[in-house]
């Protein structure tokens, strides 16, 4: 695509002044409007499982695509599902995802809450690791997130719009409530439990209707790094980035 993919913006500050808040309001309707394609009106139910910044493609006009189904899943109702190889990209990864291999549309959401976080802030959540040196946008502790804080403390103490990335909120031309809309949604895409996250068409809806009532989202739910079990007593895990797949199989 001709520029590529949305992590090459959002994540190189010298490309990041190119995506004013109108820009970045597009990107996030646009995933969101492919995602609920995927997850309701396709012929069949597909389940992406990767959805990340380096998945999503922005053509000449920055109109995301959404690319690299390599582990997408298709389904026919809405049933949960079980995988003994966990796909992972920190910090996208829902919990049931990456603690029990269990996925279902709402792994999807958990992904996409976390991809809009990132668009408003301009800043990559890394996921919470063991060692507790990597940053993250919804961890529960403000001292792992520099000095804007995070998210959810953000957004409790009524000042989530200071979560928007300095270079748009110092170019002055954005609005406060659609960037609170956006970070409620994000919020409530990230909820800890799959059955509080709504569905991608709640979800487009809210974002394109500035007069949604939006229920207030509960505490967002991340994971530390560790392996997921499975039924044999090995495990198996993929761990993903945007150039590299690196699988890990132990025996029991």
């Amino acid at each position: 695509m001709e520029n590529k993919s949305l992590d090459n913006f959002i994540f190189d500050k010298s490309l990041l002044s190119q995506l004013n808040w109108s820009k970045r309001f597009d990107i996030i309707l646009g995933i969101a409007r492919g995602l609920l394609y995927l997850h309701q009106d396709s012929r069949h139910k597909v389940i992406h499982r990767d959805l990340k910044a380096g998945n999503i493609l922005l053509d000449k006009d920055m109109n995301p695509k959404i690319s690299d189904f390599g582990v997408a899943r298709i389904f026919g109702d809405d049933t949960d599902s079980h995988t003994r190889k966990v796909v992972r990209t920190y910090g996208y990864m829902s919990p049931e995802y990456a603690m029990d291999g269990v996925f279902s549309v709402k792994s999807d959401v958990f992904s996409f809450g976390v991809l809009v976080l990132e668009i408003v802030s301009g800043r990559k959540n890394r996921g919470m690791y063991s060692s507790g040196e990597q940053t993250s946008l919804l961890s529960h502790d403000r001292a792992l997130c520099g000095h804007r804080g995070q998210t959810w403390k953000l957004w409790r103490e009524g000042n989530a719009v200071s979560l928007l990335d300095e270079a748009v909120a110092g170019a002055g031309t954005f609005q406060g409530s659609e960037v609170l809309r956006c970070v409620q949604v994000g919020l409530l895409c990230v909820q800890e439990r799959p059955e509080d996250r709504p569905h991608m068409a709640a979800v487009f809806l809210a974002l394109g209707n500035p007069g949604a009532v939006l229920p207030q989202p509960r505490h967002p739910g991340y994971c530390t790094d560790r392996g997921s079990a499975s039924t044999d007593g090995g495990w198996s895990s993929t761990c993903t980035t945007n150039d590299l797949t690196v699988t890990v199989v132990e025996g029991r």
